[in-house]
Parts: C-alpha cells; structure tokens; sequence
C-alpha cells in the first residue's frame, strides 16, 4: 500500500472519505468530457491508482465510531488491476462512470453489494464470488468477458443498459451461477458472444425484455439444465444465434411474447424442459428451427404465426392449449399442420394432440387428428402397405370413419339392384327357393356369413355383366369386411 505522503490528490481525497462513505466525484460537468469511453485520456486530476482503491476495499482506513464505511467515486480513471481476489469486504464499493485500465479481479471474494455502473471496463472476474447484496452493472460496457462462474449473489443482478463484448467467447460466463434475486437484464442490454448460465439456480427469474444477443459462433443463451421461477425474453428481445434451454425447470413460465429467434439452424432448443407455462408469441416466427422434443409444459399459449416450417415435437406433453387468435386457433386442420412440421413421421405429437382434444371434449377432432396420424404413418410403408392403407382409408377411414363402411354397402346394394333388377336370371332348381329380389340378392353377395337364400337358389348366364358384377360384389363383401374388422381393431388398440 502506498504511503499517505505518496497519494496524489484525488487519491488523498478518496482515502479522508471512504471512513465515512462520503462520494467522490471527479467529473467535471460536460458529457462528453465525463464519457468513460474517453477515460482513457482523463488527465491526473481524475486518476487513481488501483492500489489505493484496493487498500480501501480491503479496509486499510477504518472508519470513525458511528460512522458506516462505503467506498463511492464517479468519474474516476483507475489505472493497474483492481485486486479483490480472496478479500473479505464488509462495506458497499460504487464505482459510477469510471474508466478502468484492467479487469477487476473479485474471484472468491465475499463482499456486500458492488456498483460498477456507467463504466467502461476491460471484463471482470467474479468466480466463486459470495455478495451479501446486489451486483450493479447498469449501463457499463464490458470490453471482455464477465466471469461469475458458480458465484452467489444474495441481492439481486442488474445489467439494464449494459453492453457485454466478448465476440470470440462467453461475453457473460456464470455457469452454476446461485441467485437469491432476480437477473434483469432489460432496457437495451446487449450481448456480443454467448451467454453462459448451465446449471444455474434463478429462483428469482431472467428477465431479458429488449434485450439484444448476438453469437455467431455458438448459443447466444445457454442455459441447459438451469433452474428457475420465471424467463422473460419477450418486449422486442432479439437473439441473432440459438437460445438453448435443454433439461432447464422453470416453475412458473417461459415467455418469448414478441421476441424475434433468429438462429441459423436452429433458433430455440427446449429438449428436454419442463416448465409451467410456455409463452410462444413471437413477433414473427423465428428463422430456425424449434426443438421441443421430450419437453413438458402445464399450458402452451401460441398463435398462427408462431411456428417455424420445422418444429421438432416428439415427446413433447402439454396439458392445455391457449391459443391467441380465439376460437380458429383450436381449428383441427391448423393444429395438424402444426404436428406436420415434425420432421419425418413421429405417432406421439399426433396422439398428444389428440388427447388433448378428447380432454376438452372434442371427440370427433380426436379422431380425426388419429386419422392425420395414420395418413402420415402411410407414406413410410412399402408399396404393397400403401395400397392397402389406402384401401382401409377409403372404406372405413383406418377404423375411424366406420359410416364409411355403411355409405359402401348402400352404394353398391343400390347398383346391385338397378343391375340386377334389370336382367332375368336363371334358378338353380325349378320349384325350389324363394323367389328373386334383386336388392336381397345383392345383400346376400354383400355379407360373406351365413345367406339369405338368394345366392343359392339363382345363377347368370355364363359371361353375361350380371354374373361378373355378382363376383365383384363377393370380393367387395369381403373386402369391407376385412378393412371393418381390421381398421376398428387399429382404432381401438390405439385410444
């Protein structure tokens, strides 16, 4: 530590007031003048040594009785390594449009509450770091990374209006990061490079409204596994890069209500999330995909506009929809659509959507949700398994549709009896069996159990269209029969 003798000024000054936390202030009035992007050229008048603000920090100059020790400066050009690492601070340190030569080192410090704010800083390090108060970095630009790797903050941490920059890495680096607060990093905060909050604990919520990320290299957010109360990306929130949430537990919701997801490849990834409500309104649909696959959400709230042409469900669970476009966002039609952009063909996000809609008493749209599932299913078979699933789709609607079956047996008992009706046949035995009627003998051919005597008793001339159109009428009998028991087999295994 420096002798008293040896303190410049403004050093002198800061030393007589930190016992009592009196402020410091070393602007001087003009905006531009007082720009801590211009600190860098502040004359003497306006520099401190960090050796002294160490020394202070760290409790060199005690306070008087009764007094409440606080170290606060404004204006300040502080030149060398504000070295904090490992002390154990008992007093507020406010640090207000000051300009830093070097990072400040907090690592595994245990300090009360920290202002750097309205600064110009070259990165921190606050790894391991235990703050009994809040961390403030409103409106400081860090030029570096800003390190809280499994740090604690009691209080809460501020960042609206920040700028963070570190384009070839993690601009925010906190992973294990434990709050007892919020996280706020609204009004225009920016990111250049990922930020990194993997297992976080945020009982307090991220609040990220309009704030702007940008990585394009890697996640903007990554924040797999992370617990927490509430995640607001929403207000004009932009993500120029992948929003990664995989395995994270929110307790109450995820909101994206007007955010723009502008990821390459994929835009959001939830795999694996599980939180209470599920907010996805953005201001357009993002640009990659979204994977919400093994995720489990109480309500999904989304609207026609929402979804990306890909949007990866399989495993996803929901147990309400809420949609914003009213009555048509419930629309069967639309929400097949939605599963459609699964890629490939997954029975789950059919028979998720279809449980939904019988939960809500939607029977008929449950249905025909499983009627989707099975078209889809029949564009992966092989060629003889396409034929055939055309067929059961055209006769009993793969056993979901069984009036099908009903609308077939009129149609052809009715050409059966025109036809038949119309020509005279021959009896098998004279003077013995009933005698014809076609739209009974049409029936008879019709059901392949049992007779109605008709069969039996009459025969056509050999080659005539009647003899041919009975033998049609046998193969369809059985044909309706097989896709009937078939098709309703299917439909009952699967509900």
């Amino acid at each position: 530590m420096l002798p008293y003798e040896e303190m410049t000024p403004p050093e002198r000054e800061l030393w007589n007031a930190c016992p009592e936390g009196r402020l410091v202030d070393l602007r001087v009035g003009t905006p531009d003048e007082d720009d801590p992007a211009e600190g860098a050229g502040w004359g003497p008048e306006r520099t401190l040594r960090a050796a002294v603000v160490t020394a202070l920090a760290r409790g060199a100059n005690a306070a008087p009785p009764g007094a409440v020790t606080a170290l606060r400066v404004a204006g300040a050009r502080i030149t060398g390594q504000l070295d904090l690492a490992e002390a154990e601070i008992g007093h507020l340190l406010r640090f207000e449009g000051c300009w830093f030569e070097e990072a400040p080192n907090l690592f595994g410090a245990a300090t009360r509450t920290i202002g750097i704010v309205g600064c110009q800083v070259p990165g921190m390090n606050a790894s391991l770091a235990s703050i009994e108060g809040t961390l403030d970095l409103k409106r400081s630009i860090l030029n570096g990374r800003l390190s809280l790797l499994r740090a604690r903050i009691a209080g809460e941490l501020q960042m609206g209006g920040a700028v963070l920059s570190d384009p070839d890495g993690w601009a925010l680096f906190a992973g294990g990061l434990v709050m007892e607060g919020g996280v706020f990093c609204r009004h225009e905060f920016t990111a250049h490079g990922g930020i990194r909050l993997l297992g976080a604990h945020l009982p307090g919520g991220l609040f990220m409204e309009g704030a702007r990320l940008d990585n394009p290299d890697g996640p903007v957010l990554l924040a797999d596994n992370a617990v927490a109360q509430t995640l607001v990306f929403s207000e004009g929130f932009t993500a120029a890069g992948t929003v990664q949430l995989r395995g994270a537990q929110i307790s109450d919701q995820l909101t994206f209500d007007g955010a723009s997801l502008n990821g390459a490849d994929v835009a959001l990834d939830c795999s694996r999330m599980q939180a209470g409500e599920l907010h996805f309104t953005p201001a357009v649909p993002p640009s990659g995909a979204v994977d919400l696959r093994g995720a489990h959400v109480s309500v999904l709230h989304d609207g026609e506009e929402s979804w990306p042409d890909v949007v990866r469900l399989q495993g996803f669970g929901y147990a309400s929809i809420q949609s914003e476009d009213g009555l048509r966002g419930y629309g069967v039609a639309r929400r097949i659509a939605w599963v459609r952009r699964e890629p490939g063909y997954a029975p789950q996000p059919y028979e998720q959507l279809a449980s939904w809609y019988r939960q809500v008493g939607h029977e008929d749209d449950a249905r025909k949700v499983l009627l989707a599932k099975q078209r889809h299913r029949r564009s992966t078979l092989h060629p003889a398994g396409r034929v055939w699933g055309r067929v059961l789709d055209a006769m009993v609607g793969y056993g979901y549709r069984p009036w099908l079956a009903g609308v077939w047996i009129v149609a052809l008992a009715v050409l059966g009896t025109v036809v038949f009706g119309h020509q005279a046949p021959i009896r098998v035995q004279a003077g013995q069996g009933p005698p014809f009627n076609a739209l009974v003998y049409t029936l008879d051919l019709l059901i392949p159990f049992g007779g109605l005597g008709q069969r039996t008793t009459w025969y056509w001339a050999e080659g005539s269209s009647a003899q041919w159109l009975s033998y049609a009428l046998i193969a369809a009998g059985w044909l309706l029969t097989t896709a009937v028991v078939a098709g309703v087999t299917r439909s009952l295994n699967k509900s």
